[in-house]
């Protein structure tokens, strides 16, 4: 009797370009790791306009034949794919948990920096649960970096990454500054600040694969 293969991680996305960032970790870090990707860019469309609640039945449709473990990459909606393993039966994670654990650690004074306003509550709110579990007090102040997603959307990547490194290097009383978002993590090649710049693929991807 042939054993079935097991499912793999199922990727959950709000952009294409999303894809090969996962890919190349996939490939440079877990070999041999089987993704299997969903690019859904409505669901971010109709969380920023109804809010990301509203996309939890979308969510769970989508997931409901995942068969296996969840990534959801898109921070907007993390928290509403989390909140439905229960249902689903499967593990979901949020790519930007183990990020957030990871600022905790660094220090009390979080800076949050995203290019989508619909991201910057639920950051927060996660920030703050995961300071709860470790026992550690932080403050979280949010900016939103003016005119990056509007490069990122007309397909601009280096001018949108420019633009968050800027704002990154431009903070100085932090212990730590989280990019909020996937579509941000290649500005930490770029910046020059001495404070630490944390995004989520590369820990995200580890932590979804139990690695």
């Amino acid at each position: 009797m042939v054993t079935p293969a097991a499912p793999g991680l199922t990727l959950l996305h709000t952009s294409p370009v999303h894809v090969p960032v996962f890919d190349a970790l996939r490939d440079r870090h877990h070999p041999g790791a089987v993704l299997r990707h969903l690019v859904v860019p409505e669901l971010l469309e109709r969380a920023r306009a109804l809010g990301p609640a509203s996309q939890a039945p979308a969510v769970r449709e989508l997931l409901a034949g995942s068969g296996g473990p969840v990534l959801v990459t898109c921070s907007s909606i993390g928290a509403v794919a989390e909140s439905l393993a229960g249902e689903l039966g499967v593990p979901v994670l949020r790519v930007d948990r183990p990020l957030a654990a990871a600022a905790v650690r660094t220090g009390p004074r979080i800076l949050v920096l995203a290019t989508v306003e619909s991201t910057l509550a639920p950051t927060v709110e996660l920030l703050e649960e995961e300071a709860g579990r470790a026992g550690r007090p932080v403050s979280v102040r949010t900016r939103l970096v003016d005119g990056a997603w509007d490069r990122f959307a007309a397909g601009d990547t280096a001018g949108c990454l420019g633009l968050v490194a800027a704002a990154a290097d431009a903070v100085a009383d932090a212990d730590a500054v989280v990019l909020a978002q996937v579509s941000m993590a290649g500005a930490q090649a770029l910046v020059t600040t001495t404070v630490p710049v944390l995004s989520s693929p590369a820990s995200g991807l580890a932590a979804a694969l139990g690695k």
